[in-house]
């Protein structure tokens, strides 16, 4: 859903002299048909370094020269980056915001904001996303790991008798049974992609990934693949599903 924000305006860049710029696009981000700049900017300890702190996204309107700032709620982390792109489908470009957050997990920190008119608004908050899409996981009898969601009424199940005999034995009894219960857990959004669905008219859709691991974040089960559409007022999920990986193949003979 929409959400709007009361930008500061700035006539010059003497408010970011002392900061460093992490990214800069350019694209027609306010619908008037004249090429905007779109800035990354932020705090770093080292100028090589890719963690920076304090990240603002920064838009120079083409006509005007003015600045607009917008202050991120998750605003440090890795790699701090920019894409430009239809993701509205009111043909004028978007700004997705993509910082990665480091560690074991590969979390990451992604907004989206439509700038038509001049007037900032999110479309996409990575806090909000991963309220909505929260998963139980439990292994099962038989070699088996659902992953369901009682609030979006689905349930994917995991085949893991390919693991082996020494990590199966740790839950399992020699007959398929369970020794107690075991969860697992799905992860917070890893990775955010634009990608195009429909080449006619180059809008983008968006696909989200959330790692499935077992008891240690080491062990991955899989992978959450959501795709995600715009409909006017919000993304929504067009289609749902799970990836597994891919193992040796085994001789029947």
């Amino acid at each position: 859903m929409y959400r709007q924000f009361q930008g500061h305006m700035y006539g010059n860049y003497k408010y970011f002299e002392n900061r460093n710029s992490l990214d800069m696009k350019q694209g027609d981000v306010t619908g008037d048909g004249i090429i905007d700049n779109v800035y990354l900017y932020g705090n770093k300890t080292e100028e090589t370094g890719i963690f920076a702190d304090n990240i603002t996204l920064v838009i120079e309107d083409g006509r005007s020269n003015e600045i607009t700032t917008i202050n991120l709620q998750n605003n440090a982390g890795y790699n701090a980056r920019l894409f430009l792109g239809d993701f509205s489908k009111d043909n004028i470009s978007d700004i997705l915001v993509s910082i990665d957050l480091g560690g074991s997990g590969g979390y990451g920190t992604f907004y989206i904001y439509s700038f038509r008119n001049n007037i900032p608004r999110q479309m996409f908050d990575v806090e909000k996303y991963n309220k909505d899409y929260m998963f139980n996981v439990n292994y099962e009898d038989f070699y088996k790991v659902s992953v369901r969601s009682p609030l979006l009424d689905i349930l994917f199940t995991i085949d893991i008798s390919y693991k082996g005999h020494d990590y199966l034995s740790q839950y399992y009894y020699e007959n398929g049974k369970l020794k107690q219960p075991t969860k697992g857990e799905v992860l917070a959004l890893g990775a955010l992609y634009p990608i195009v669905t429909n080449e006619k008219n180059m809008n983008y859709d968006l696909l989200a990934f959330q790692r499935i691991i077992g008891t240690t974040n080491a062990d991955t089960l899989g992978y959450i693949e959501n795709l995600l559409t715009w409909n006017g007022t919000q993304f929504t999920s067009s289609r749902l599903f799970v990836s597994i990986l891919g193992t040796k193949l085994i001789s029947l003979y």
